[in-house]
């Protein structure tokens, strides 16, 4: 980011109005993705992970001003965002169609691929390598995943087992359980995205560490994520609502235990209590879906959860910017051990509502409304 922010010559507040434009185009993205996932699987996803390398590369090499990095960041976002879609909706269906914990272990590699690409980034960085460069790896790797995506598209959202996409004309889905789903999913997302991106400005500002013990703090949160994700992979969503709890308490402590430290170590056990906990919530919720939506109408049901859990993302960090004005980043860190309670305290009778509650389809003619349709209506 600092390579990019100097190619383009901008100042903080330049860069961070450019950042915005991530989520402007995410947020449609996300939405509009669903129902393409649902009719022709995974050879969008495919198309999705191609168009995000590319997009990522034109971003590093036009990005030279506010107004060309702003528009390539929209495109990245859009990018980013429905891949995000698409990838959840695939892996939610083959966690249902095989029976195997394919939603958790599969965040638990996008964990691990954060710190392997952060890291090596710094490596190119370090011997000097164009900006240009590590995007162009990320492109080549995109390309790949879409190939090997395109070479298995089986037992894929709205893919048929003979490789034929679906019909686009599923069953409607209530809307209400995805709200709240995606409800408890942005109180999750807030609490991680906070510690992502106020962990290392914390060490620094309230520890007194240099920059490069600094950015170790990041590091430690997405590597406990990573480690977490794999072992509690095969937890599944039969205890959803015990393993959202759990989590969350977890990420409370730990973020409650970042509050009133002042020294390195300290605060780096609080961060990696609060990454394992916060690890386990997002695939918990995403395993819900999965396993209370046919493959019929996946993608729109992952387009709306993931969307209103991107609010609580981008959230986040403003969450925390606002509390750190008023009481300092200590306070600041409350505020977000708050988040995690109230997703603690909100979790098992949300989940029991829509677990004991009607089915989320909407099977009777009198109910189902115009078909392939995420539906508002209740009963």
């Amino acid at each position: 980011m600092p390579a990019v922010r100097a190619q383009a010559g901008l100042t903080d507040g330049e860069l961070g109005t450019a950042l915005l434009f991530v989520g402007a185009g995410a947020l449609p993205a996300m939405l509009a993705t669903g129902r393409a996932v649902d009719r022709w699987g995974l050879r969008v996803t495919a198309l999705l992970l191609g168009a995000l390398g590319v997009v990522g590369t034109l971003v590093a090499a036009f990005g030279r001003d506010i107004w060309s990095l702003s528009a390539g960041l929209a495109l990245l976002g859009a990018s980013s965002g429905a891949a995000d879609v698409a990838i959840n909706a695939a892996a939610g269906s083959a966690e249902r169609n095989s029976g195997r914990p394919v939603i958790t272990r599969a965040h638990g590699v996008f964990s691990a691929m954060v710190v392997a690409g952060s890291l090596a980034t710094g490596l190119l960085s370090g011997l000097g390598l164009p900006l240009l460069v590590p995007f162009l790896l990320v492109a080549v790797a995109a390309a790949g995943a879409a190939l090997s995506v395109l070479a298995d598209g089986r037992a894929a959202a709205g893919v048929t087992e003979d490789g034929g996409g679906g019909t686009g004309t599923g069953r409607a889905v209530r809307l209400l359980p995805l709200l709240v789903v995606g409800g408890l999913g942005a109180l999750a997302f807030a609490t991680e995205n906070a510690h992502q991106s106020w962990g290392a400005v914390y060490l620094a500002d309230v520890a007194d560490a240099g920059p490069a013990l600094a950015a170790v703090g990041p590091a430690v949160f997405a590597g406990v994520v990573a480690l977490t994700r794999f072992a509690a992979g095969s937890i599944g969503s039969r205890h959803a609502a015990t393993v959202l709890v759990a989590g969350s308490v977890t990420a409370a402590a730990g973020t409650a235990l970042v509050s009133v430290a002042t020294a390195v170590p300290a605060v780096l056990t609080g961060l990696a209590l609060a990454a394992a906990g916060t690890a386990v919530l997002f695939p918990t919720l995403a395993g819900v879906v999965a396993a209370h939506v046919d493959d019929t109408a996946r993608g729109r049901a992952t387009s709306v959860v993931t969307t209103v859990a991107y609010l609580g993302f981008l959230a986040g960090p403003v969450y925390v910017g606002r509390w750190a004005d008023a009481t300092g980043l200590p306070g600041a860190m409350v505020a977000v051990a708050a988040l995690a309670a109230v997703l603690a305290a909100l979790a098992w009778p949300a989940l029991r509502a829509v677990h004991t509650g009607p089915s989320w389809h909407l099977e009777a003619a009198g109910d189902a409304g115009r078909p392939g349709q995420v539906s508002g209506r209740l009963s």
